[in-house]
């Protein structure tokens, strides 16, 4: 993780809260990250409310048939459209993205509020309400990717994702509720206008916030903002995401296992049905009494994820929260007694809320920060495909098993998929484990000391060290390069054609040329003293450099002063 920073503090004299507490409130400190949480209250409340409003009028229109189509018809296209939709983050500025994602939500609701209360055919209510749910799935990835940009150190992102899932836990309480409440005193169009107010609101939040300068491609080639060929580019541009994960072990050890925990959460809306009517016999209203336990455990869940800020390892936090996600729910198939479920539920919310939070957090740290919006796009729309997955397994795995079988083989299927997953989480983890000296001499290179704390992090985590005896030749001129190299100690002697051109140390670095022109060797570079090194490998220098249009002026710069001026000079690049 990176070097202690200097955490924004309150000037007043008093009583010092503890750090996790101090960064959480450092969040709200910071304008923008202020402004994002604030826009995200009314989206998660938004998000909940439209959700029951629009199953509760689609039950009043066809009974319980017509409610479940209905529901598959606004996740199955989310599921879809996540990912393409979420590619626009890596592809226009990330604050121009977040503001028309809630642009699109205030207009889709604001649609389907005007289709409900003029009375229109259910199949275009439907439509507006399909279109409504899929621009929600856009919000989540961009702000997910935006977030570790605006924090200003590892422990304020912690702490920001810590604030977005409290407003998320309570919303999942306190959503339906003021949903229930509308449409009680009004109809769901009532309910879908508020939820476009809100997401109105929402907009004029975020139009403040802008990403630091020189984050994007953007803001140096307008006319590179968006891939060449528009739907071809951003559907090419989703499938990169989905490659980059089939590629790489340690974002996709995170996203499958939150993809198969969101399994189990869409069965559970099931689950908990067959448990209050049929184990329980607590009647239609214990569906809800139940649903409030859970929402009252991720509560408790969200106030105890604060000790996930400022640790250097999320691995086994993540693990811990699906396992207290997981057991309780297969306990609720061994104990079907109401007081024993409201309290395996209450654990379970808690589970769930430290897994989304160390999960979400940790995957902001693996993936390719150029590539975030695509990666939590991706998240996002296996996320609505696991909840439609869940809900059709869950009644096939009580029709093989019986209700109590059925619970305790779910949560069983999510820890055997947390075992088998460890190995490549631990080695996730190891990316973010405190690298201070490592990521000061980063910090003091000009191409890398504009990436935000999470890259820096992860390129820290990947320089290998490497020793060299005086007279060793390091690179030579016209061979292969595929490392770039930082001095940590000793000198070397930098030689172009078998000439002497400058001598370097502690803190220079060579071997930037051939990686960024994709050309053999310039120079040649010679060890004078006994030589301490960090080498960064081809792949993650040039993923960290020409992902952040800063990173490669300030690499092009070095280009330039090395071979412009006079001839060949540079240090074996």
């Amino acid at each position: 993780m990176i070097a202690p920073m200097a955490e924004p503090a309150a000037s007043r004299p008093g009583p010092r809260l503890p750090a996790p507490l101090l960064a959480v409130a450092a969040t709200f400190h910071n304008v923008a990250l202020r402004r994002i949480l604030a826009a995200y209250v009314g989206f998660s409340l938004a998000e909940w409310s439209s959700w029951i409003a629009i199953l509760v009028y689609a039950y009043t229109q066809g009974g319980a048939t017509e409610t479940g189509v209905v529901a598959l018809i606004q996740l199955a296209p989310s599921a879809a459209i996540a990912p393409v939709a979420a590619s626009l983050g890596d592809r226009v500025r990330r604050d121009r993205a977040l503001r028309f994602a809630y642009a699109a939500q205030a207009v889709s609701m604001g649609a389907t509020a005007v289709a409900l209360l003029g009375g229109a055919p259910n199949w275009v209510v439907y439509l507006f309400a399909a279109a409504a749910a899929a621009s929600v799935t856009l919000t989540r990835p961009v702000q997910a990717a935006i977030l570790p940009a605006l924090a200003r150190t590892p422990s304020e992102l912690t702490a920001a994702n810590v604030a977005a899932g409290t407003v998320e836990t309570a919303s999942i309480l306190i959503g339906p509720v003021l949903a229930g409440v509308a449409l009680a005193v009004s109809n769901a169009g009532a309910v879908f206008a508020a939820s476009a107010g809100v997401t109105f609101i929402g907009a004029l939040l975020v139009n403040g916030v802008r990403a630091p300068a020189g984050e994007y491609a953007g803001d140096l080639h307008p006319e590179a903002t968006v891939s060449p060929g528009g739907l071809r580019g951003a559907i090419a541009d989703t499938l990169a995401g989905f490659g980059m994960l089939a590629r790489e072990e340690r974002p996709r050890s995170v996203v499958a296992l939150l993809g198969a925990a969101s399994v189990l959460w869409g069965a559970l809306d099931v689950f908990l049905v067959v448990l209050a009517i049929d184990l329980l016999d607590m009647g239609d209203a214990g569906v809800g009494f139940l649903n409030a336990a859970l929402g009252a455990g991720g509560l408790l869940g969200a106030a105890l994820s604060v000790a996930l800020i400022g640790r250097t390892r999320l691995a086994l936090p993540f693990v811990l929260g699906i396992a207290l996600w997981a057991i309780p729910l297969s306990g609720l198939g061994l104990l079907p007694l109401p007081l024993a479920a409201f309290a395996l539920l209450a654990v379970a919310g808690l589970g769930r809320v430290i897994m989304d939070v160390a999960g979400r957090t940790l995957l902001q740290r693996v993936a390719p920060e150029r590539m975030l919006a695509r990666v939590f796009g991706v998240l996002e729309g296996i996320d609505m495909a696991a909840l439609a997955i869940g809900s059709i397994l869950a009644p096939l795995l009580i029709g093989l098993l019986g209700a109590q079988g059925a619970l305790v083989a779910a949560g069983l299927a999510l820890l055997l998929a947390t075992g088998a997953s460890w190995r490549p989480l631990r080695r996730a983890d190891a990316m973010g484990i405190a690298r201070p000296r490592e990521i000061a001499i980063l910090r003091g290179i000009p191409m890398f000391a504009p990436l935000p704390p999470p890259a820096i992090e992860r390129l820290a985590s990947q320089l290998v060290p490497v020793t060299a005896p005086p007279g060793t030749d390091v690179v030579r001129q016209g061979e292969h390069g595929d490392r770039f190299f930082i001095i940590r100690q000793g000198r070397v002697r930098v030689a172009v054609d078998g000439r002497v051109v400058r001598e370097e140390g502690p803190g220079e670095s060579f071997g930037e040329i051939a990686l960024l022109r994709n050309v053999p060797r310039t120079a040649t570079v010679s060890a004078l003293e006994p030589l301490e090194l960090l080498a960064l490998d081809r792949r993650p220098f040039l993923e960290a450099v020409t992902g952040q249009p800063a990173s490669t002026l300030a690499a092009e710069g070095v280009v330039e002063a090395r071979l412009g001026t006079g001839g060949r000079t540079d240090a074996g690049a």
